[in-house]
């Protein structure tokens, strides 16, 4: 696996990741009302979109590159 591959592979696990903590941080929220989890929760949310702007630059700019 290339260095290029390994990258895409890491940037989606960190994406599937940060949406998923977000999602259970702001349900807890929800039945605790506790507000440090409603801001770790939108916190991890912007930390994903954030990958997501990062993954799509990566592609871009590495496109001519394989990824072996």
């Amino acid at each position: 696996m290339g260095l290029k591959a390994f990258h895409v592979v890491f940037v989606v696990a960190s994406i599937f990741l940060a949406f998923g903590f977000a999602a259970w941080a702001i349900n807890d929220y929800t039945v605790t009302r506790d507000k440090l989890n409603l801001i770790m929760g939108i916190g991890s949310a912007v930390v994903g979109v954030i990958l997501l702007v990062y993954g799509k630059y990566f592609l871009k700019k590495l496109r001519h590159i394989s990824y072996l």
